[in-house]
């Protein structure tokens, strides 16, 4: 590396599964963690936004985790995982370990709250155990996902509801609604959970989706779906529109657990209320339900504010990405965005990232 005017070369932002991956690359690539770049994260401890998902969540319930790029040299698998064991903590102990064994000495809490453009590249402004804090970089990498940005749909009424409305990343365990008319919001594999979880705890369950849910008959989700999902976050990136949800575009995987739920009558969605009301939820024909609780399961969307400074949003209001670098700064790279969501390609893009970014860097270091 030449001798630079910033604190390092690269900053990555979010030690998720795609920061984790690109760190992961540009130190194969011979980057030191820590001197030519930093990987920072707000998280309180390792495992990205699986750290906060709530303890009921069995690592067999959830997503598919993929494992990380070298994880094998560590004899570790989410594949051979304990099934039945909390989601959040063998994420949290596996990606630990891999950040210990590789050396890529994140650093925690770091909450990025802005980032500013200079002549040399960025500076990145985060908070953390010492205060507000700054470190100036070269290149930027933002793997920041989607856990600090909830997205819940407004509804009329909705500010006059006198019970508890509460989005996924509230959510903690089912014993909290214990008989309670609980109304589900949300057609994905989170609320699927919370309703699984509330069967037989809960006084009644309201289970209501914007659009009907496509039950696959694969037990996991196919190569097929997982294909077209990411062409189409592909295309959206790559044309500035707001990314669509990728269970909207794949289906739900109907696994012997999830059959068994849609045989007993449980997983049946209904049609969206159109108002709530200070006691519950109606629909446009005069039906009326009963609430003490409204659960949002209603997504997330990208978590980009702290990128506002660098005006990186397309008129069509998302940010247009192509080969994992902003159209509108190529200096900014995403990973864990569009094609690169972490559940279906942030392994796969953390190579193509970090050969990406060290090429950026030969081409800075040649002017």
């Amino acid at each position: 590396m030449t001798e630079r005017t910033t604190d390092t070369s690269v900053v990555v932002i979010g030690a998720g599964q795609a920061g984790l991956a690109v760190a992961y690359y540009l130190r194969r690539l011979g980057l030191d963690a820590g001197n030519d770049f930093v990987l920072l994260d707000r998280g309180p401890g390792a495992g990205g936004a699986w750290q906060f998902r709530w303890e009921a969540l069995k690592l067999g319930y959830a997503h598919r985790v993929n494992d990380l790029p070298g994880m094998e040299e560590l004899s570790v698998s989410f594949d051979t995982a304990d099934r039945q064991a909390p989601a959040k903590e063998v994420v949290a102990d596996f990606y630990r370990r891999y950040e210990q064994h590789f050396g890529l000495q994140v650093v925690r809490p770091a909450n990025v709250t802005r980032v500013e453009a200079t002549l040399d590249g960025f500076v990145v402004r985060f908070r953390g155990d010492y205060g507000e804090r700054e470190v100036s970089t070269r290149l930027l990498v933002n793997a920041t996902g989607t856990w600090g940005a909830p997205f819940v749909p407004w509804y009329p009424g909705m500010n006059d509801f006198r019970g508890r409305q509460l989005h996924t990343v509230e959510y903690g365990d089912a014993a909290e609604f214990a008989g309670k008319d609980v109304v589900v919001v949300g057609g994905g594999t989170s609320a699927i959970g919370f309703l699984m979880e509330l069967e037989n705890v809960a006084g009644s369950i309201t289970w209501v989706a914007r659009r009907p849910i496509e039950f696959l008959e694969d037990q996991e989700l196919n190569i097929e779906s997982g294909v077209s999902a990411v062409a189409l976050q592909d295309a959206a990136a790559r044309e500035g529109r707001a990314l669509p949800s990728i269970v909207s575009t794949t289906g739900v995987p109907r696994s012997r657990r999830i059959q068994a739920a849609i045989d007993r009558g449980l997983l049946h969605a209904g049609p969206m209320f159109s108002s709530i009301e200070a006691d519950g939820v109606r629909w446009p024909d005069g039906r009326f339900q009963h609430a003490d609780a409204i659960i949002w399961a209603t997504g997330f969307r990208p978590e980009l504010r702290h990128l506002a400074p660098l005006k990186l949003r397309e008129k069509e209001g998302g940010i247009g990405v192509g080969g994992g670098a902003a159209w509108r700064n190529a200096r900014v790279f995403f990973a864990g965005y569009g094609p690169t969501a972490s559940t279906i390609g942030a392994n796969r893009a953390g190579r193509t990232i970090a050969r990406q970014v060290v090429a950026a860097l030969s081409s800075l270091d040649q002017r």
